[in-house]
């Protein structure tokens, strides 16, 4: 069962969280020829003060 855990900065839609888990499932399922129900695809938002560039936090950015 291949599990993908996906690391990103909060703030974006919910929509679009849930069309890169679709993405991420149709595109490892062809890969490994594996059926889209055994795909696990985690999704874990940073808050931005959590998340740093160059030594800077990004909500200081």
């Amino acid at each position: 069962m291949p599990i993908i855990h996906v690391q990103m900065m909060e703030g974006r839609p919910v929509e679009k969280i849930e069309e890169v888990i679709q993405n991420i499932t149709n595109t490892v399922s062809e890969t490994l020829h594996a059926p889209k129900e055994n795909v696990r695809v985690l999704v874990t938002e940073i808050p931005k003060t959590h998340w740093g560039i160059g030594g800077v936090p990004k909500s200081k950015q």
